[in-house]
């Protein structure tokens, strides 16, 4: 079994930067990709990143640019650093792991990011 906790959301400014961070519990050295997703308000929960075992990353193009994602193996975590906020980046960010290639095994409880105009 694999839990994940996320943490370092909080209230930042236009402009401002957070980082993430998604600490794999258990069995995470069986987790094959790591995923960030976002809720926004009112919207449906949409993926903004992933990276694999390997280290091979995808963004969702509305995200390019701005956000980074990055795993620390050793640590069994993946962190997601998002810079240039802006106001619409507000909501829920949760991250999964997969096992293979059959979708997210795995969710954590979600960290709400908000960013003020």
């Amino acid at each position: 079994q694999v839990q994940l906790v996320e943490s370092g959301g909080g209230l930042v400014q236009t402009g401002g930067s957070l980082r993430l961070s998604c600490a794999a519990l258990g069995r995470a050295s069986r987790l094959q990709v790591m995923g960030w997703f976002r809720q926004a308000p009112g919207k449906e929960r949409e993926a903004v990143a992933d990276i694999t075992w390997s280290g091979r990353i995808s963004y969702a193009d509305s995200v390019k640019g701005r956000f980074t994602i990055s795993r620390d193996n050793a640590k069994n975590t993946v962190y997601l650093q998002i810079d240039s906020l802006k106001p619409e980046d507000t909501g829920v960010y949760s991250c999964a792991g997969a096992l293979g290639g059959g979708g997210y095994d795995y969710w954590g409880q979600g960290t709400q990011g908000t960013v003020s105009s």
